[in-house]
């Protein structure tokens, strides 16, 4: 059985001290260093990114890492948008399938604040259809037109939406690597300012810095004297249509519900075994997507149970979710988003989440998507 036995992540937010080089560097001697290994028992590495080809004029960063570390070992680049974790980490999975008793290292990491608010929502629309871009579409218009469909459909106003952030900011607070750790209400949420109707810039996750790390292993030695580990009972991925005019409909992510169902029939699992997951939140009303299509929520029930904040910690409730603050909170440097997902599912289930550590949580799920649905994730750990 693979297992995660080892997460780091780097503070999350406007780093602009700190470089992509020092970012990766810091996130790889940290889950190193987490996980009492040496860089000479890993064999392989995953690294996931989206931005650096474009805002930093740098693709071969598989040979970059290498200098860093100074190895000589198998690196891998992987970009799905804003899915590029979560692909990454599936990828690494499949990879010790065919390599047992290997140990792979997947890394994350984005500098998106050194560049002007135009130039990195430019090269984010990058991962939108030729035709989105030349309408002048950038993502939190494609989700606005989303939320406008589903809130129409359901009968369901901006204060719904509100709800999302105002839990995922409550987490937030309590994660002490989060972009922003400061509480809002739902009052604030609401007057503040459109960014397109009807998300306003609270409904939408911030443009950050930041790398994350995991340990992956087959190996049966390792894994046995690991001070913490998760199996990894699911990876999977589905893709649907990079443009909005190809979908069925608009009012789900239907690769979402693909990989969901895969991920549950694959790990014998079924939604209501989740005690915690990390879903994304890239503005508030894909939170409410990905709670319905992945089958926590009844379709159009998810205004509803999102303002009566049914998965918020402290609620009592079966399932917590976006513990870690979201991206709306903890923040989206896209890269590393789906493996902080992971390592926050990975704290839980190993009792390492400290102030916001859910009780009993023996299984749990991270949910990462790429563009407007393009591509989706689903991963499930368990003990």
């Amino acid at each position: 059985m693979t297992s995660v036995i080892g997460y780091y992540t780097t503070q999350f937010g406007e780093l602009w001290e700190k470089s992509f080089s020092d970012l990766i560097e810091e996130s790889v001697d940290g889950v190193l260093n987490n996980s009492f290994m040496d860089k000479r028992e890993i064999d392989a590495i995953f690294f996931a990114n989206m931005l650096a080809g474009v805002l930093e004029n740098n693709l071969h960063a598989p040979s970059k890492i290498a200098e860093i570390l100074g190895v000589h070992i198998p690196i891998f680049r992987v970009e799905a948008a804003c899915a590029s974790g979560g692909v990454a980490f599936h990828l690494a999975k499949n990879y010790l399938e065919s390599h047992p008793a290997k140990t792979v290292l997947v890394v994350g990491a984005e500098k998106m604040t050194d560049y002007s608010p135009e130039e990195t929502t430019n090269a984010l629309a990058s991962a939108a259809s030729g035709e989105e871009q030349e309408a002048g579409l950038t993502f939190p218009g494609l989700y606005a037109m989303m939320a406008q469909v589903y809130l129409e459909k359901y009968k369901y106003t901006e204060e719904h939406l509100a709800h999302i952030s105002y839990k995922n900011h409550y987490h937030g607070s309590l994660n002490d690597k989060a972009h922003f750790r400061k509480k809002i209400t739902v009052d604030q949420i609401l007057r503040s300012a459109y960014i397109a109707s009807p998300l306003k810039v609270l409904d939408c996750s911030p443009i950050s810095d930041g790398a994350s790390a995991i340990i992956l292993s087959s190996d049966k030695l390792l894994i046995a004297k690991a001070n913490h580990k998760a199996a990894v009972l699911a990876s999977e991925v589905a893709t649907d249509t990079i443009s909005l005019k190809g979908r069925k409909s608009l009012d789900e992510i239907f690769a979402t519900r693909i990989a969901a169902e895969k991920a549950f029939n694959h790990s014998k699992l079924r939604p209501k075994d989740m005690k915690v997951a990390e879903v994304h939140d890239c503005f508030s009303i894909a939170e409410i997507f990905a709670m319905e299509d992945l089958g926590f929520w009844k379709k159009g029930s998810g205004g509803k149970k999102a303002k009566e904040r049914v998965t918020m910690y402290g609620s009592g409730n079966d399932l917590i979710v976006n513990t870690s603050g979201g991206l709306k909170a903890s923040g989206h440097p896209v890269g590393a988003t789906g493996i902080k997902q992971i390592g926050e599912v990975f704290l839980q289930l190993t009792n390492q989440a400290v102030n916001r550590q859910v009780k009993n949580a023996k299984c749990g799920l991270a949910h990462n998507v790429g563009g407007s649905g393009g591509t989706a994730v689903v991963t499930i750990l368990g003990n």
